[in-house]
């Protein structure tokens, strides 16, 4: 039997074979949860909110990369355009929710009203207001239709953040992931705790309640993620059996083009192409 010096570091994380070999498990569960969505046409929206930095986007690239994306289909809205700018504040988001065998992913949300645009002041504070007495109105509104509602926050602790925001400023293939936004709430850490706290003061109802992630680990938070989302909605393993492969076409003697008539992608790396 294993011992934690046999599952964790010395700080205390879980060692990455350990962490490859259950998120596997995990994601094929999440394989299984997919075909009862998909047979039992239920519609699924998951929202993750948090930090900057906090991993969200990781833990989703986690769930979705065994997926079908016609089955689990993720969703990250950029800046409103003109026109939705002057449509009811949550009408783009409403057309982003599931249909029948669908789970769809938000990452970020309708929940930007209540965090950044109250923080950096995009929102009046009538606006802001309204949101907050309308926000559980319509998630209930959802659930009563028959949505399967779950709402993530992944909380992460100051020092962590800055050593993620710094790591990503050394490596040029991380930098694009700090955008100005990213930077000036750095100045305004407490006000995005005060939003936090008072968005979940209205937002966390019984009918679709928040769950928070300790997200400081991101192996941690992954899989505790992924474990805490199959265990909010009662599955059964719907796998298809193996599949008989029909034998290949017989060959009539049709002859092929010569290979070299063909513009190929030059072979840096590994052999030189063969006839198909």
């Amino acid at each position: 039997m294993a011992t934690d010096s046999d599952l964790y570091t010395d700080d205390g994380v879980l060692k990455k074979k350990h962490y490859k070999r259950e998120l596997h498990r995990l994601q094929e569960e999440l394989v299984k949860l997919q075909y009862w969505i998909k047979e039992n046409d239920l519609r699924v929206c998951v929202v993750f909110e948090g930090r900057d930095a906090a991993g969200k986007g990781g833990v989703i690239k986690r769930i979705t990369r065994r997926l079908n994306p016609r089955v689990a289909r993720v969703v990250a809205l950029g800046t409103p355009t003109d026109r939705e700018q002057g449509q009811w504040y949550f009408q783009r988001y409403v057309e982003q929710l599931p249909t029948e065998g669908e789970m769809v992913l938000f990452d970020r949300s309708w929940y930007n009203r209540a965090g950044v645009e109250r923080v950096m002041e995009f929102c009046t504070d009538e606006e802001y207001e309204e949101f907050l007495r309308t926000c559980p109105e319509f998630e209930r509104m959802l659930v009563r239709s028959g949505t399967i509602l779950i709402k993530y926050w992944f909380s992460i602790s100051d020092d962590e953040q800055e050593r993620r925001f710094q790591k990503r400023s050394d490596d040029p293939k991380r930098r694009w992931k700090l955008s100005p936004m990213d930077l000036e709430a750095r100045s305004k850490w407490v006000e995005y705790s005060k939003a936090k706290d008072e968005m979940f003061e209205h937002t966390d109802i019984d009918e679709a309640p928040w769950h928070v992630v300790h997200a400081d680990v991101k192996r941690h938070a992954r899989l505790n993620c992924i474990s805490h989302l199959l265990d909010q909605i009662d599955y059964e393993d719907l796998t298809p059996d193996p599949i008989e492969l029909p034998p290949r076409q017989d060959d009539t003697g049709y002859e092929r083009p010569p290979i070299d008539s063909q513009n190929w992608v030059p072979a840096r790396f590994g052999a030189n192409p063969v006839e198909e």
